[in-house]
């Protein structure tokens, strides 16, 4: 799943819904630019692993509102 990949309606429907935290939040929007994740991990001032994790969650939230399997 790409976040860039998805229209603009979708993302924001996916930002209503998911109740996603601050630095997820940023993390989405960022993912949604096609952002890496070493260029979030520098916005956010945290390492590459910690973005990791978030976006974990973020996938988490998103397949979870999407009712996809994981």
């Amino acid at each position: 799943m790409r976040i860039a990949d998805f229209t603009k309606p979708e993302l924001d429907h996916l930002r209503e819904q998911c109740n996603f935290t601050d630095s997820e939040r940023f993390a989405f929007d960022m993912k949604a630019k096609d952002c890496t994740n070493i260029q979030i991990a520098m916005q956010l001032n945290v390492s590459e692993s910690t973005v990791a994790v978030i976006m974990r969650r973020v996938r988490t939230k998103i397949t979870k509102i999407l009712g996809w399997e994981v």
